[in-house]
């Protein structure tokens, strides 16, 4: 686990990151990672002090198998309330399959989509309590703004955590070897729209769904990169 601002932490889960918001008496998870992970997540509560119960919230950037795998095991050992984006929802519920995706023009990105992505691939389903909308502010941990970000998957979203302090960006982009595109597009054009739209946001600090963390300064980043895709 690493701290990227206060009250905020990322907890690696294999390749596939996840983000622990702790402001206040009750925690909240962005994302579950790949299926087996519900343990480390658990494990990393811990380390904060708190207990596995706590976890009340379970908010998702979208419904891919590296984003909801662990999500049934975490929902049954805390009861945690589950928010996703209507868009999304269904195939949370059911499992999967997973809508098709398409790789950027990018080399390593066209051999990256063709080894991770499994549109076939099945995750236990789990029931989705409340769907996310473009532009609320969930009343959690000091406040989570919802920024519809579709292109990768029709349903992703984005967080601003706080105000300015934080952006959740999920996979609009990653940050392996640098800035770059998600390993596939459901709508390249959309994600094009939804990146430009992330790069108007003011923000601090940043953290994806894949990648290094930026603590500061990372709206100019994401802004160099994105601004004029």
């Amino acid at each position: 686990m690493k701290r990227i601002i206060d009250g905020a932490y990322l907890v690696p889960l294999g390749q596939a990151n996840t983000v622990l918001l702790d402001a206040g008496p009750e925690l909240v998870l962005v994302d579950a990672g790949f299926p087996g992970k519900a343990t480390l997540v658990l494990d990393a509560i811990r380390q904060l002090g708190r207990d596995p119960r706590d976890l009340r919230h379970l908010v998702f950037t979208h419904v891919h198998p590296d984003h909801i795998g662990s999500a049934a095991e975490i929902v049954r050992q805390t009861g945690a309330t589950t928010y996703m984006h209507a868009a999304d929802a269904p195939f949370a519920e059911m499992g999967g399959p997973f809508r098709a995706m398409t790789a950027p023009p990018n080399a390593l990105l066209k051999v990256m989509n063709r080894l991770v992505w499994h549109q076939q691939e099945r995750m236990e389903p789990f029931k989705i309590d409340r769907y996310l909308i473009d532009g609320e502010t969930l009343p959690l941990v000091g406040g989570l703004q919802v920024v519809h970000t579709p292109g990768h998957c029709a349903g992703q979203v984005a967080l601003l955590w706080q105000g300015e302090r934080l952006l959740i960006a999920g996979d609009v982009g990653m940050n392996v070897v640098g800035l770059s595109d998600p390993v596939g597009f459901e709508d390249i054009d959309e994600g094009r729209r939804s990146q430009r739209k992330v790069a108007r946001l003011r923000f601090d600090a940043a953290v994806f769904g894949h990648g290094a963390m930026i603590r500061s300064g990372a709206a100019e980043r994401v802004r160099s990169k994105w601004a004029r895709v």
